[in-house]
């Protein structure tokens, strides 16, 4: 659970899934707004790494020069919602919240920082993206190393590996297949 990085390993990581696909054409693109913003955002050289929102804060404008809408606040009028249901006369009768989204790509943006491991916020993504209607990929930004402290120990969670880790397990089984391509960065 708990390792030291070397600061010179700080970058930033990305794997997409299924593995039998090639990513899709715009995944540099949006892999390219994270690595622009390494030093602001990148988790294995601060001493504590920020929150989603503030990383959402720092890539916003590059992310809407790509075709984003971003959330840009957590007032309700500028959160980003993708329906689940259509109800009566064609209204969303239920909506979940996500970060970000392209319409032109179908693609969804999930930025998660502290919670993303410990705090489950990693599987919540994965499967309130299973029900959004025309999301056709989810990207699961999720940090490098969370520092933290616990009985009076500095520990490191791997949120990115523990994410791949689960991704891998969902997308490489047989049982199922998700309907959605997934990309995991790692900040």
């Amino acid at each position: 659970m708990s390792q030291n990085y070397p600061l010179s390993k700080n970058r930033i990581r990305f794997m997409c899934y299924p593995q039998t696909e090639p990513p899709a054409h715009f995944v540099t693109e949006i892999v390219s707004v994270f690595q622009k913003h390494l030093d602001a955002v990148g988790t294995l050289d601060l001493e504590k790494g920020l929150s989603s929102d503030a990383v959402l804060a720092v890539l916003r404008e590059d992310l809407v020069l790509l075709g984003f809408a971003v959330e840009a606040s957590k007032r309700s009028t500028d959160k980003i919602a993708r329906p689940v249901f259509f109800g009566e006369n064609g209204v969303p009768s239920l909506r979940y919240e996500i970060d970000a989204f392209h319409s032109g790509w179908r693609c969804g943006l999930e930025i998660e920082a502290g919670r993303a491991w410990m705090g489950n916020a990693v599987y919540r993504d994965l499967i309130q993206a299973l029900v959004m209607v025309e999301v056709d990929t989810l990207v699961l930004a999720v940090p490098n190393a969370y520092r933290y402290s616990t009985g009076g120990k500095n520990v490191v969670s791997k949120d990115y590996e523990n994410t791949v880790s689960v991704a891998s397990a969902l997308y490489g089984h047989s049982r199922m297949r998700l309907p959605y391509n997934l990309v995991v960065i790692g900040y």
